[in-house]
């Protein structure tokens, strides 16, 4: 036989387009070579075996070590080595398919099925459902589906389920509708697929009807999804309801259901009874710690979840990014930097993903703390920082007086390639806010839309208004409210009071006022400085009625609050507090720098208080404001040079602002006040808001 004939005989049989291998028999001569099949290339470890196999016809055996081996294709290949296939050499490649997501090879295993004329039982069939499903190819599960001469409770329940998972409800209920008989797995597919996709009424109403059913016992799936539609709508009652419901039923021993309970609670604003049942768990697994002590931050009991989360460190369980994100944001949300600071050192010892978004919340975290420094050292850390990370240190240089830094940094993110979004705009526009910077904030604004194809957002229009209000442009403001596509918010007439305040424009001070009496008529900020606008105007009958309308309508005023931590000691102080144990050094300080303060020139400001100040106003002795007394008690508590930070709830006067200006100089100390606002950073008798806030 010719060597051309025998190469064209070989690939005619083998058809695997792999290497043949030519050995020659002592018995032979070499011009005479043997011929044996090689299925696999000799340099694998398996491939003599699998060669071996298939030349004693043992496919099923070769198919299924290339499986475990993942070589999918390389098995699938040989079924056209196979006459006739068994239904478990189908079976074993429809699985493995089914396993490794391997849709493309699942359909090749599916196609040698119709053309091999084998017809699979409703077995195979359901595999090949759910393969499909499981790779979420849901128009050849449905094909596939139809054709079925047989289908059982498998088979609806793969096609609900498969349905469900990707959102398409409609047709999983029909489906779910049409069947004669329906178990757990049916019911708690449809139900949890309602509360995956926002639908936890219509999820609820299902349950009730699974309730209804005498066959249908509900098993810790059910329930916990049961659960979670109650959590969406935070109706107690009907959580308490089901929780009797798996007491009586015994499904109070799982975990799962555990956790589902004191996730309903905490959502339904019961955390105490969340927190009971948290504590009944046995296993608890970092996703209950971390639920559970976000809880207390999103309730502003914040001592109780940082205390959690120090019990979490001391069970030896490892808190996760999630841990660390909703932490360090607490941190930030209410300015607890020092802590924040050993959060960041924990995260270090352990090995913290520099890339994940935790590290974003400690850029977070070191800016909304004041400490821009370390909120660019660590965003200098992160190889490719995300559009949070970008937005955190942009706003944290605006609202520390560095606005020429956010811009600059707002441009390093454009060359970067990363899109910006609506949420880093609002950091820029008020950058130029802050600066003054009224002609680049309207450019910035048009750009929003002309060049990055964003949607202008009420924050921006917010932004903007404020921006031209503050520098008395009040036709340009007018001009823009009357084109915005969505009603003014609160925000926005907020913004517009402030700058008639500024400016003193009654008329549209009047229309602001109007508007924010009705969207928030409990809000004090409002009449405050309506009062404060009359007043300057010397138009006294109308503070009088000012304050008579907070009377008849029981609104409060808020009490201003400074707030310095002092060897993780934290002092606070309202206006003229007495209560301090050192009360009378501070009251002795203020008095003697308040003599050097006006031979430098200092003279007290009582005509003009900014609208956030409320109960301070009814103080005549303006030098025991709150954060005067917190900055006093600052300098006499720690050593010459130390720099003071102090935090206060409301936004500062523009008499204390004044006169820890003088403060900073006299005592040679840099002053940071953190208000409701942004940082001010006093240093030599100046502000880093360069008086412009």
């Amino acid at each position: 036989m010719k060597l051309a004939n025998l190469r064209s005989s070989s690939r005619s049989l083998f058809q695997l387009n792999r290497i043949n291998i030519f050995s020659y028999s002592s018995q032979t001569s070499p011009h005479q070579p043997l011929v044996r099949k090689t299925f696999f290339k000799s340099n694998t470890n398996d491939g003599g075996l699998i060669t071996r196999l298939c030349n004693e016809n043992k496919f099923k055996e070769a198919i299924d070590i290339l499986c475990n081996q993942k070589r999918l294709r390389e098995a699938i290949q040989l079924l056209y080595q196979i006459k006739q296939p068994s239904a478990l050499v189908y079976s074993n490649l429809v699985q493995f398919c089914r396993q490794n997501h391997a849709l493309e090879e699942g359909r090749r295993v599916h196609a040698h099925m119709k053309s091999s004329g084998f017809k699979p039982g409703v077995v195979i069939s359901n595999r090949l459902l759910d393969m499909y499903a499981k790779c979420e190819c849901l128009s050849d599960a449905r094909k596939l589906f139809d054709v079925m001469n047989e289908k059982d409770l498998c088979s609806y329940n793969t096609m609900i389920s498969g349905y469900a998972k990707v959102g398409f409800l409609e047709q999983a209920r029909k489906l779910f509708d049409e069947m004669r008989e329906r178990d757990n797995f049916s019911w708690t597919a449809m139900i949890s697929g309602y509360v995956r996709y926002d639908k936890p009424l219509e999820a609820l109403e299902l349950y009730r009807s699974m309730q209804i059913s005498e066959k249908s016992i509900s098993n810790k799936f059910t329930v916990s999804s049961a659960l979670a539609a109650a959590s969406a709508i935070q109706c107690l009652r009907l959580g308490k309801e089901i929780h009797g419901y798996i007491t009586r039923t015994g499904l109070d021993s799982d975990e799962v259901v555990w956790s589902a309970l004191s996730d309903m609670y905490g959502k339904c604003g019961n955390i105490n009874e969340a927190r009971r049942i948290f504590d009944k768990m046995v296993d608890r697994d970092v996703v209950s710690w971390t639920a559970m002590i976000g809880r207390y931050f999103e309730e502003g009991r914040r001592e109780e979840g940082f205390v959690l989360f120090s019990k979490l460190l001391k069970s030896g369980i490892r808190p996760n990014e999630f841990t660390f994100a909703g932490v360090l944001n607490a941190c930030a949300d209410h300015a607890a930097e020092e802590l924040g600071k050993q959060v960041h050192a924990y995260m270090t010892r352990i090995g913290f993903d520099p890339y994940s978004f935790a590290a974003s919340a400690l850029v977070h975290m070191y800016s909304k703390c004041g400490h821009v420094e370390n909120a660019k050292r660590v965003f200098d850390g992160i190889r490719r920082p995300d559009i949070v990370s970008w937005t955190s240190l942009i706003t944290g240089y605006a609202q520390n007086g560095l606005p020429d830094m956010a811009l600059e940094f707002f441009e390093l993110l454009l060359k970067s390639g990363t899109q910006p979004d609506h949420i880093v705009f609002v950091g820029v526009l008020s950058a130029c806010t802050h600066a003054g910077l009224v002609d680049k904030g309207l450019e910035y604004f048009r750009l929003i839309k002309e060049k990055h194809g964003l949607t202008h957002t009420a924050d921006h229009y917010a932004c903007i208004v404020d921006l031209l209000a503050r520098s008395g442009r009040f036709e340009e403001v007018e001009g823009i409210i009357s084109k915005m596509p969505m009603k003014p918010d609160k925000f926005l007439w907020a913004s517009l009071l402030g700058g008639c305040r500024i400016h003193g424009n009654l008329e549209l001070a009047k229309q602001a006022a109007e508007a924010l009496f009705e969207i928030e008529p409990e809000n004090p900020a409002t009449y405050i400085t309506m009062a404060n606008i009359y007043a300057t105007a010397s138009m006294w009958s109308d503070v009088v009625k000012i304050r008579k309308k907070m009377d008849d309508r029981g609104v409060v005023k808020k009490p201003g609050l400074s707030w310095i931590e002092i060897k993780r000691e934290v002092h606070l102080f309202l206006v003229g507090d007495t209560s301090h144990p050192q009360s009378k050094e501070i009251h002795d300080f203020l008095v003697e720098i308040s003599k050097k303060m006006k031979e430098a020139g200092y003279v007290p400001d009582t005509n003009f208080v900014l609208h956030d100040v409320e109960e301070e106003q009814k103080e005549q002795n303006l030098s025991f404001h709150s954060e005067k007394l917190a900055v006093a008690f600052g300098i006499i508590a720690t050593p010459p040079g130390t720099p003071i930070k102090v935090f206060k709830n409301l936004r500062t006067c523009v008499d204390c602002h004044t006169a820890i200006k003088f403060i900073s100089n006299i005592s040679k100390r840099k002053i940071i006040v953190r208000d409701s606002n942004r940082f001010h950073c006093f240093e030599n008798g100046s502000c880093s808001c360069g008086d412009y806030w």
